[in-house]
This record gives structure tokens, sequence and C-alpha cells, in this order.
């Protein structure tokens, strides 16, 4: 939409300044967007800003400079507020421009390691596991899964049982859509109006996507180069929409766009912090939606038959499905040695089989992701863990206070190193 609805900002000189801050910050995004395509994720706000970015052409040495300006102008401004959500939206500004200072940088050419780009990139390292973490797992999967041949072929052939055929691929999305919308609803009041369109693509490094459109609406797009197995249908459908990735774009329009008059939240740089919250709790909203043994008793009786799978099998899939979950660290510690140089793609791939479960072409595919989104790998598992911790830290075992408590993740500033 060409206006997304801002409401007036307070007139206090500490709020003026940091939306005299914020419009810099939103130039400074759409400038580096130029010189990156993957960048700019998502933005909603005035057309005029993005024509003025595109006419400023700023060069990355002139947006570094202008964004190590603005994080010094940050720290130094003052503020009387009480509300703890503006001062989370300084610290976030702050960070943010930092993100985006270090991403101007690798853009230059500085070359950081992968523990040193996702501290820069995402505030948060992620845990190291060696090959014997991942071992021990592997023992209990021997286990579940006798049979000929190496364990990752046991598993794939076994895994082939649960595909959810081309034909009933719609069906069985629009269910679990419905489903994670119902449960989500009952938790957290959405804005009238709000929705999102599904489309089925090709030719991508990632599974699913969600491309927010402003005014409360997404555009969620699932990649079918591969086959997409039963339990992809919540994963996806939580994740990319309800309670993940659509409703937290959604909230931040309602409550800081629309209710603060904060613009900031009309622009989402993919490589920054924001991207670890939005990932981890887009993953750690499965969960929210579907506690304890609420998935596995929902597809039993719903998605299983609607893709034509033996509904009998579901306890079976989700047995050892939870202990492939175990091995989920795998992919970073993939993702760190290729990106750091200590193995190629083909090691990278042999690891991805071997300790992730992958198969060889969804391990190629993983590749080509790290080559394009490199340390983003870790806001999925690490974020995950960490809005996990967060929630349960803040709100103990109380369903209704884990649901606000989560909620109001959603729709604050708050940052990666802030939930620890």
């Amino acid at each position: 939409p060409a206006d997304a609805g801002i409401a007036p900002a307070a007139t206090t000189t500490a709020t003026a300044d940091m939306d005299r801050i914020a419009d810099d910050y939103i130039h400074l995004v759409l400038s580096l967007g130029r010189h990156d395509e993957n960048y700019v994720d998502a933005y909603y706000g005035p057309p005029a800003r993005r024509a003025a970015a595109d006419s400023a052409a700023l060069g990355l040495a002139a947006i570094r400079a202008r964004a190590q300006a603005l994080v010094a102008a940050v720290r130094g401004a003052a503020s009387a507020s009480r509300d703890t959500v503006v001062a989370l939206r300084r610290a976030y500004l702050a960070r943010q421009l930092e993100a985006l200072d270090a991403r101007a940088a690798m853009l230059q050419g500085t070359r950081l390691s992968f523990d040193e780009e996702s501290r820069a990139l995402y505030d948060a390292v992620a845990p190291r596991h060696d090959a014997a973490h991942f071992e021990a797992v592997l023992r209990d999967l021997e286990a579940a899964l006798p049979g000929e041949g190496a364990l990752p072929e046991r598993y794939q052939r076994w895994r082939r049982g649960f595909v959810i055929p081309r034909e009933r691929l719609d069906t069985v999305f629009t269910a679990a859509i419905d489903a994670c919308r119902e449960r989500t609803a009952r938790r957290i009041a959405l804005p009238p109006g709000e929705s999102f369109v599904v489309e089925y693509v090709t030719g991508k490094p990632w599974s699913g996507y969600n491309w927010y459109q402003g005014g409360y609406h997404s555009l969620i797009q699932v990649n079918t180069d591969l086959p997409i197995y039963i339990d992809r249908a919540v994963d996806l459908a939580c994740h990319e929409g309800y309670p993940g990735h659509h409703v937290y774009n959604v909230l931040l329009e309602a409550r800081l766009v629309r209710e603060r008059g904060w613009p900031e939240y009309t622009v989402y740089p993919l490589f920054s912090p924001q991207s670890l919250i939005a990932e981890g709790s887009a993953n750690y909203g499965i969960e929210m939606a579907f506690p304890g043994a609420e998935r596995e008793e929902f597809e039993r009786a719903t998605l299983f038959p609607l893709a034509g799978l033996d509904p009998a099998r579901t306890g079976e899939y989700y047995r050892v499905q939870a202990l492939v979950a175990r091995l989920g660290y795998a992919g970073n510690e993939a993702a760190r040695r290729y990106l750091d140089g200590e193995i190629g793609a083909p090691e990278a791939i042999d690891w991805l089989t071997r300790y992730a479960m992958m198969s060889p072409e969804s391990a190629a595919q993983r590749i080509r992701f790290f080559d394009t989104y490199r340390s983003y790998v870790i806001n999925y598992n690490l974020g995950k863990d960490l809005v996990g911790a967060y929630v349960t830290r803040t709100a103990g075992a109380s369903e209704d206070a884990r649901w606000r408590a989560f909620e109001a993740l959603l729709s604050s500033p708050r940052l990666p190193s802030g939930l620890r």
C-alpha cells in the first residue's frame, strides 16, 4: 500500500529526535538494498521514501559513515520516558544500525568468521557441537530404524511413505492454515481484514517464504522443488502464517507503526537482529499453537487422511521425527565449517546427509541457502531456543501467561540479547 497508516508522532523533543533518526534509518536500509538485492525483506511505507533512497544513490562508504553517526546519535539522545517499550526502541535502533554497518562492510569485502558475522548481524552466536554429539543421537535413530543399508538411506526410504501427493498439497495446507489461525485467534486479537495468499513456486533456495505487503497482508510462497512431507504442513502454516511471520508483522504494524507512529517498522532488513526474533518466534510458534500431544492428535485426525496417508502411522512418524529434531544444530555446524572454509560443498553435503538426515538433494539445496544467506541459519534453531526460554522464564507453565508473553514479544522491539 502507498501509505501504512502511520499515526502522528508525539511532540516531545526526545520523541522527535528518535523519529528523525528512524527516518534516516529507513533511508539507509533502502539505500543498502540497492547494493544487496536480498537485504530489504519488506517495505510498506510511503513510496517517496524509496524514491528518495534511489535518487540519493549512496555508496557503501557513505552508508557506513551515516550509520555510525546515527548509532552515536541514538546512544546520546536524551530520554525521560519510563515506558519500557520506548527504551527498547532506542536499543533496537542502535543495534539495527550497527548490523547495517556490518553488512555494508561485508559488501565492501570485510571477511568475518561465521561466529563473528552472526554476532554482528544477529546479536547472537550459536553453540558449537562436534560430531560425537550427533553420533549419540544417530545411535538412537539406528535402534528406531533397523534394516539394511546406511542409516541416512534407511531414513529417506522410510520417510518417502509420508510425502504429501502434489495434487493434495493445497487441500492439506489449507486445513493446516485454518487450524493454526483458529488456535492463534483464540489467544491473540488479530486486526480485522488481516489475510495472506499462498503461492506454490519452484527454483528457490528456501522451502517457504513470507513476503509481508503491509496493510495486514502477506504473500506466502511454498517451494515445491523437493518432496513435501506431512509435518511440513503445520510447520509452514504456523511458521509463515499463524502465529509466525504473518502475525509478527501484523502486530508490529498495528502496535508500533499505527498506534505509536514509529516508522522504522515499515522496513525490515533481513540481515539484522530482527531476523532472529522473527525466525525464532515463528519456529517456537508451532509449539505455542500445538502444545504437547495436540499436534500429533490433529494430524492423525485431519492431515494424514487428507493427504491419503495411514493415520495409524502418525505415532511412528513423530517418534522418529523427535529423534531427528535432536540433530537440529547439525545444519549450523555444516554452515560454520563451510563458510569458514574448513570444508567444501561436497563435504558439507556429506555432513548434512549423515548428521542432519537430509537427502542429497535437500542438502544441495541447503548449500545454496548457505551461499545466499550465510550465518542466517542460526536464527531458526538458536532463535527458537532463545524465544522458548524467554517465554518460559517470563510466564512459567500457565498457557494463558505464555500466550501473553509471546504476544508481547511479537509486538515489541526486543533484541536477541534481551532474551537472555
